[in-house]
């Protein structure tokens, strides 16, 4: 079963960057489709960007679309989020998530989820 554990967050100004990793663990990692999802304060989960198990293909969410960039290093077990042009409405918890089939963005198909790390953007 894979586990995985989120860091990378921080706080940063209005039109920075940031890059969130995520470490996996287990035999079946290289095979998962992962995702990034996010959660604001009094908001539900939401999707981010997702990518294939081979790192072949991604799709991401309108509002990331052109900013984000979700990768992927089967080798070791990592997967990014290259967030850039961040915005305040990007502050929230960044979760790690596998176990979904590709395409579905459903935070309720994906099995395993990291502990998350949180992502602050000031104006």
């Amino acid at each position: 079963q894979v586990q995985l554990a989120e860091s990378g967050g921080g706080l940063v100004q209005a039109g920075g960057s940031l890059r969130l990793s995520c470490a996996g663990s287990g035999r079946t990692f290289s095979t998962s489709t992962m995702a990034w999802f996010r959660q604001a304060p009094g908001k539900e989960r939401e999707f981010v960007a997702t990518i294939s198990w081979s790192g072949g293909s991604t799709y991401y969410a309108d509002s990331v679309k052109g900013r984000f960039t979700i990768s992927r290093d089967n080798a070791k077990n990592m997967v990014f989020l290259q967030m850039n042009s961040l915005k305040p409405e990007d502050t929230a918890v960044y979760y790690c998530a596998a176990g979904a089939s590709y395409g579905d963005v459903r935070s309720t198909s994906f099995r395993t989820w990291g502990q998350g790390t949180q992502v602050t953007v000031s104006s």
